[in-house]
């Protein structure tokens, strides 16, 4: 193994740009592991080596010792780099939007829950709370509609509202639910 790592270390300083690449187990080394020799023709290493880096691993087996050569580019294409700067902007704007989502639905029903302990509360006092649903309703949907959040999401985020709403005025006695009819 010790040989394998000498001739691993002495590939790892050749220049990036190369015509022939080699690996072979010296014999004078004092390695317990045999390899056959590993080569690359210059045509490869032009066209693969000359714009990245070369990684070397050597990857024990049971019955013989593997060594791998990755070629690698030092940096990321132009597309996958314009796909990164995309997806950073989409997860900053779609933070924004559900930050809004979560604030205007926690303003409603702190005022719901406001209303709810109130023990002379009038009908009238839903009003203003409906207007809040209304543009909460409003900033769900257009995030649902820019793909911000799935479609059922979307809808549960209203029916919470919606139940809320309507616990509250089955509370105070402004709404009183339709029997069920059996038939």
């Amino acid at each position: 193994m010790a040989g394998a790592a000498i001739g691993v270390a002495n590939c790892l300083a050749l220049p990036s740009k190369f015509t022939n690449l080699s690996l072979h187990a010296s014999s004078s080394s004092s390695c317990s592991v045999p390899f056959s020799s590993l080569s690359f023709s210059s045509n490869l290493s032009q066209t693969v080596f000359s714009k990245g880096r070369l990684s070397i691993s050597i990857i024990p087996g049971p019955t013989h010792h593997s060594i791998v050569c990755d070629a690698a580019p030092k940096k990321k294409a132009d597309s996958a780099a314009k796909r990164a700067r995309q997806a950073e902007k989409r997860r900053i704007y779609n933070k924004a939007r559900k930050s809004e989502i979560r604030t205007r639905m926690k303003k409603v029903l702190e005022e719901l829950e406001v209303l709810k302990k109130k023990p002379n509360a009038q009908a009238e006092e839903v009003l203003p709370i409906e207007k809040l649903i209304a543009e909460a309703y409003s900033v769900i949907d257009k995030a649902v509609k820019v793909g911000t959040l799935h479609r059922n999401t979307g809808a549960r985020r209203k029916s919470r509202l919606a139940r809320r709403k309507k616990a509250v005025e089955i509370h105070h006695g402004w709404y009183t639910p339709a029997p069920l009819v059996t038939a």
